[in-house]
């Protein structure tokens, strides 16, 4: 049988409506999952009009959306949709959660220090989670996710990047059936520190945490300096990186295969995948926006309910 997805059609000033419809006309989608849609039926209608397909799919009405919703109505609406969907999936109702682009901004005008899916589903659940980027050749998982630059240095120790160490290992192991995953750390100075000329932090935190991971019997190297790591880890050296800050991790991930590249919440009772990119709002409802994230983010949703 085809695993129930639950979907949450993201925020009606943004592309998620028109990537939902269009995506649900996948012929493979349409075989590997039975979709349900959390969000406006009008919505959804009008953006599969705009694209000439037909919408077919199931949809649980949350609410009711203006035709031209105020920024403030549309975060307040995209975050309801991703909750309902959500908990859906909580009661054992669907096997998977597959989230549409919302825009964080006009989300936190109705819940201030909304910071993202991935922080919102971490609280929802009471679950320690981490961010993965996963693509065709490289797969990549967050120390720290959605923090200033300046701050990443306080966020990331020894124990914080081993429990990230050991979830991606898990979820390799669980989720993709790898049953020995390697798994390479990045540095966080350049040239992973060069012994300390360029700071500590690679010898005081990453290295310890590489070292104590090891311990356990997880095959994991590193610091190593990030520049030279990525082109090894895509070209199959390993299995995942462990990204020590946003930028580091998701530019690569992006670069090499955007359309393909499925964000998934490592640490949460079920999967949860989503498109790499968000709303763009500068093509929304012109018929531009390409369904083939969307496409990707609902195909790994089946195949890890699967699992």
């Amino acid at each position: 049988m085809t695993p129930c997805v639950a979907i949450s059609m993201g925020d009606p000033l943004g592309i998620g409506p028109e990537v939902v419809a269009l995506a649900l006309t996948d012929l493979k989608v349409r075989s590997m999952l039975d979709p349900v849609v959390f969000g406006d039926k009008a919505t959804l209608q009008r953006a599969a009009e705009l694209r000439g397909v037909p919408f077919e799919a199931r949809v649980v009405q949350v609410g009711r959306v203006s035709a031209q919703p105020s920024s403030e109505e549309a975060g307040a609406a995209a975050i309801e949709y991703v909750d309902r969907a959500a908990r859906t999936v909580v009661a054992g109702e669907a096997k998977a959660l597959c989230t549409a682009p919302l825009s964080k901004e006009r989300v936190a005008l109705r819940k201030p220090g909304f910071v993202g899916h991935t922080e919102h589903l971490a609280v929802m659940t009471g679950s320690p989670v981490a961010m993965m980027m996963a693509g065709p050749r490289l797969r990549v998982v967050l120390a720290s996710n959605h923090v200033r630059l300046a701050d990443v240095p306080e966020k990331i120790s020894v124990e914080k990047i081993g429990f990230v160490i050991g979830l991606t290992a898990q979820n390799l192991r669980d989720r993709w059936g790898i049953a020995n995953p390697r798994i390479a750390v990045c540095g966080l100075n350049p040239h992973a520190g060069d012994r300390g000329l360029f700071g500590d932090e690679d010898l005081r935190i990453v290295a310890p945490a590489v070292e104590a991971a090891r311990a356990k019997g997880l095959e994991v190297t590193g610091p190593h300096p990030a520049d030279g790591l990525f082109p090894r880890a895509a070209s199959g050296e390993y299995d995942a990186v462990v990204a020590l800050y946003h930028d580091q991790g998701l530019i690569p991930a992006k670069l090499l295969d955007f359309a393909e590249t499925v964000n998934v919440t490592l640490g949460l009772p079920w999967p949860r995948t989503s498109p790499d990119h968000g709303t763009a709002d500068d093509i929304a409802w012109q018929g531009k926006a390409n369904p083939q994230p969307m496409i990707s983010a609902l195909l790994l949703a089946a195949r890890l309910a699967q699992r």
